[in-house]
């Protein structure tokens, strides 16, 4: 008698299948809370340290007053330029976010996404009208300016929010894109009212931190309540996250430090350059570009860091 000994199968039966692997789930940047209330909190100290300088001091009412003052010799074609952009600015900037924000919204059913950014476009211009109208009037230091606060800018608060809130939308491969295109509108918009004569460089600058002020928030609460489209494979995977967009505004705000320096060392003291207020319009414009810029590169950072990585082992 002859006994065969079965060999068992250490394969699973094919009623019985293995569970697929589980991909690595994507993980988030660290420390992304810690950061966007680090970036809150600067742009409220900033803001207020903007108010203080610019409004409070005779040095930043003379560099403020200086920039206004030498924007009347360029008030030909470039404002007539200018004040045609700011004419068409309230209709441009409201027309094209909210066709972006529906677009997005309805197709991709980002409801509280939406909620979020409209809440803070309008919480920060709000707040600037607010502001303008609480802010205590320029004390007279020896400079002649108009005592009227003006600080910040409405124009540039409506750019500002009106790209913020398209930027806070799109996902996070668009965003790099998204994040320099709205910021060079809305620095646009600051050296047009400047050119124009609506506002000093400090109202601008002053409309950029209030902008971040709220969005910032928002931003992270965004990313919150919609983690699964907030993911993206990181730079350079996407023609519209490629490094570039980063690039682009760092290089034009090293570039504006550079003639702000440049210009402010011309007119210090025994270089007998003091009365020429050239200068003062060129650092002027100098500093809406690095704080319009310097906005960008930062919040295009920390909402790439923020982000989900798909296919990133490390962070």
């Amino acid at each position: 008698m002859i006994f065969r000994q079965e060999h068992t199968s250490t394969q699973p039966a094919p009623e019985y299948p293995q569970s697929p692997s589980r991909a690595p789930e994507p993980r988030q940047g660290r420390g992304t809370g810690f950061l966007f209330t680090l970036a809150t909190l600067f742009s409220v100290a900033a803001l207020a340290g903007t108010y203080y300088f610019f409004v409070r001091t005779t040095t930043g009412q003379y560099i403020d007053e200086s920039a206004l003052v030498e924007a009347v010799a360029l008030h030909g074609t470039a404002g007539k330029a200018a004040t045609k952009l700011l004419d068409w600015l309230p209709v441009v900037s409201l027309l094209i976010s909210a066709v972006v924000v529906l677009i997005v919204t309805v197709v991709k059913r980002r409801w509280s996404a939406a909620g979020i950014a409209l809440a803070a476009c309008v919480g920060a211009n709000v707040a600037t009208q607010i502001l303008k109208n609480i802010s205590p009037d320029r004390p007279y230091r020896g400079i002649e300016t108009l005592e009227l606060n003006s600080l910040p800018s409405g124009h540039t608060t409506l750019a500002a929010s009106a790209a913020a809130a398209v930027f806070l939308m799109v996902s996070p491969r668009w965003r790099p894109m998204a994040g320099f295109l709205g910021g060079s509108f809305a620095v646009a918009t600051g050296v047009s009212t400047l050119i124009n004569q609506w506002h000093r460089p400090a109202d601008v600058v002053a409309a950029f931190l209030v902008v971040a002020a709220f969005m910032l928030p928002a931003g992270w609460l965004v990313i919150r309540t919609g983690p699964r489209w907030n993911e993206w494979d990181g730079y350079g995977r996407f023609w519209a996250s490629a490094r570039l967009w980063l690039a682009l505004p760092l290089v034009a705000g090293l570039a504006a430090a550079a003639v702000a320096v440049f210009s402010l060392l011309s007119v210090a003291a025994g270089t007998g350059l003091e009365t020429n207020t050239a200068h003062y319009f060129w650092a002027g414009t100098a500093l809406i570009v690095i704080s319009g810029y310097l906005a960008t590169v930062g919040c295009v950072w920390l909402f790439g860091h923020a982000a989900r990585r798909r296919h990133a082992p490390g962070r």
